[in-house]
């Protein structure tokens, strides 16, 4: 099956193809016709959108790409949660399937493009200075974050696409956009300190299949939070 996120490429790429494959037929060019039919198996191919299975239970955080784990590290301060996080980043080859999918269950409370460089994916700083848009997700029930996606472009991809509007609700494994032609995506997790990582730097991963991570509940992490009876009382005032 083929993304709906690539139609414009793939009709253009099919009809133009289709002529020249005509056009490399009727003059006899046969290896020229062997190399266009390749090629456009190829590009038709980085649209591709297969099926998965997304894991079920509770907790589990699933990958939002496809691709290679190429980083893996926890950030004390990171704005978006106010507070710690731990954050994954996937590297995709234009080899890789490039749909993005929804980590967790959550309602998306911000969507925030960033403009910036086109730099190699395969460089650390393109993390921190090539274009990219950042997704964050809030429980829909209690309204507190559970993860953030951030789209990062790169020297091959130019366009990075996100199909959904603040207040949407996706579901774990959902899809909601893609990058074309080669990238990283990251991902952002709240209370590293609860999270358990379940994979490692340089494994292969896939989008809405397989779990990167176990994450608290957010019934877990209210029980934890002091509640004003714990407070210290406050010092009381007499005219």
């Amino acid at each position: 099956m083929l993304s709906p996120y690539g139609k414009p490429q793939t009709t253009l790429l099919g009809t133009l193809g289709t002529i020249a494959m005509v056009v490399a037929a009727y003059m006899g060019w046969w290896i020229v016709l062997a190399a266009l039919a390749v090629a456009i198996v190829a590009l038709l191919a980085f649209f591709r959108d297969p099926h998965r299975t997304v894991p079920t239970l509770r907790g589990q955080a699933v990958a939002p790409a496809d691709g290679r784990i190429s980083s893996i590290h926890t950030i004390d301060h990171y704005e978006p949660f106010d507070g710690p996080a731990v954050c994954i980043r996937i590297f995709l080859s234009v080899l890789d399937v490039h749909i993005n999918r929804a980590a967790l269950h959550g309602r998306i409370v911000s969507i925030t493009h960033v403009p910036g460089k086109h730099l190699n994916a395969l460089k650390a700083e393109s993390a921190e200075f090539n274009e990219s848009t950042l997704l964050v997700f809030h429980n829909p029930t209690h309204d507190v974050p559970v993860c953030a996606i951030r789209q990062i472009a790169g020297a091959i991809a130019r366009r990075i696409v996100t199909r959904v509007d603040v207040g949407d609700i996706l579901q774990r494994g959902q899809r909601f956009g893609m990058i074309k032609f080669g990238s990283t995506t990251e991902l952002y997790l709240p209370h590293p300190d609860r999270v358990d990582v379940q994979v490692q730097q340089g494994q292969y991963v896939y989008a809405g299949a397989t779990v990167l991570a176990m994450v608290p509940s957010v019934a877990d992490i209210a029980t934890d939070a002091p509640s004003d009876s714990d407070a210290e009382p406050a010092e009381s005032k007499s005219d």
